[in-house]
């Protein structure tokens, strides 16, 4: 201990001499300098490479260079703990990621299950009817088609490429069973042998078209002579020109209406277009009416055992194939006009199944096509007794449908348990 210290240490109270200042030189500076930037640049590349850069940002300390050895020191086992932090919370992430791989490869595999065999059939699709059904066609397949597969797969047994086989009367019943929309297939729709030129309009309304423009293979008659002869194929009387011609002329101030007097409930003119629901009741002839007072009417028909779409064709009218328990190929608010008969086709069930529950969903879609002020005419529609006030008066006033004409009455021999009922509806404007 030398004497300045010494005084000092014994409280003599004097200073001892400053001690003599270490210079150093440039290049000392200089290298410890790049020492501590060389530490640094490796610490934020170890911390970057090791995704601990977020849990950084969340430290607001930092690392500076002109702090003594004690305080780097301290920032830098601070930056270690981080560092760690940072990689157990990515192992974490790897995890979880793991996971949710593992997740969505399962989730693949069931829906490519689900796809090569949709819920409900009840055996492996194969061929053509796979393809239709898991591909691009499976969003418009008919729901009730999984109920009648073996029907539907004969129905798709076809030869891609050629000529499709001879089938109608198949598809007429895939479509009655609710089977709609049908599927589309990749052959030729077959044309008959000597196929006629078709007669001209308006001549064409009322001349019975010739037996050629028809494949009959399907059907149990083999021409219409023998269609119109036959009462118990689509109402016989259909196929008979001279005898349906006089339909709709005479007004009976009952269930009978005739087309003027419906035409009369609406500003002249106003009437332009309008479907017909009973195509296999009258068989196109009420369109063919309707138009000779220059109103077009599509015709809506199922030639369950007779070809009643192709007559209708013939005719020189527009047939389309669907059935009532089908949602109408009509954009909202198109038509001026409906017209629906009998039963009210409804494929795979009567008019009054399941307490009305078809019917009043085909009503509906028909106040949907129906333009503000547009005209229901219900024509001697059926259905039972009990039903008739129970079900059918309700269900029109759900649906929304103002009254202007309705007529009943009692069914005669036969059908002395059937009521009748004709209507003419307007859908309000408002």
């Amino acid at each position: 201990m030398d004497a300045a210290t010494g005084d000092l240490l014994h409280g003599n109270g004097k200073k001892p001499p400053p001690p003599p200042r270490r210079r150093c030189s440039r290049y000392c500076n200089t290298t410890t300098l790049t020492l501590l930037m060389f530490l640094l640049t490796n610490t934020v590349s170890i911390i970057v490479s090791s995704g601990a850069g977020p849990s950084l940002l969340r430290r607001p300390s930092t690392i500076r260079l002109w702090d003594t050895s004690a305080a780097l020191l301290a920032d830098l086992n601070a930056t270690q703990s981080d560092l760690a932090a940072s990689r157990a919370e990515l192992a974490g992430l790897h995890a979880r990621v793991g996971t949710a791989n593992e997740l969505l490869r399962t989730l693949l595999d069931s829906a490519s299950v689900a796809a090569s065999v949709p819920d409900g059939w009840k055996r492996d699709l194969a061929g053509e009817l796979k393809l239709a059904v898991t591909g691009d066609e499976a969003a418009v397949l008919g729901h009730a088609c999984v109920h009648v597969q073996d029907e539907l797969e004969r129905y798709m047994a076809y030869k891609p490429g050629e000529v499709c086989p001879s089938d109608e009367a198949l598809a007429h019943r895939l479509m009655l069973a609710g089977c709609e929309p049908l599927p589309r297939r990749r052959c030729r729709a077959p044309s008959p042998a000597r196929y006629p030129q078709p007669t001209p309009l308006p001549a064409s309304l009322w001349t019975m078209p010739k037996d050629t423009s028809v494949i009959w293979d399907a059907y149990h008659c083999k021409n219409y002579s023998c269609l119109s002869a036959t009462s118990s194929i689509n109402g016989g009387g259909v196929f008979d020109l001279r005898r349906v011609k006089a339909r709709w002329a005479r007004d009976d101030g009952k269930l009978s209406y005739s087309i003027a007097s419906v035409l009369a409930s609406r500003p002249n003119g106003t009437v332009r277009v309008g479907l017909d629901l009973a195509g296999n009741e009258d068989g196109g002839t009420f369109a063919a009416r309707m138009l000779e007072r220059g109103v077009t009417v599509v015709t809506a028909a199922v030639s369950a055992a007779a070809p009643v779409n192709s007559f209708v064709a013939s005719q020189g009218l527009v047939s389309v194939h669907v059935t009532a328990g089908h949602r109408l190929p009509f954009f909202d608010r198109t038509l001026d006009i409906v017209h629906a008969a009998g039963e009210l086709e409804l494929g795979g069930g009567g008019s009054m199944a399941s307490g009305g529950v078809k019917l009043e969903f085909a009503l509906f879609d028909v106040y949907r096509v129906l333009r503000p002020g547009g005209l229901f005419w219900l024509d001697h529609f059926s259905c039972a007794g009990g039903q008739l006030n129970a079900t059918l008066t309700p269900m029109i006033g759900r649906v929304g449908f103002k009254k202007l004409r309705r007529n009943t009455g009692r069914g005669k021999g036969k059908e002395k348990d059937q009521w009748f009922v004709s209507a003419l509806l307007e859908k309000p404007m408002s």
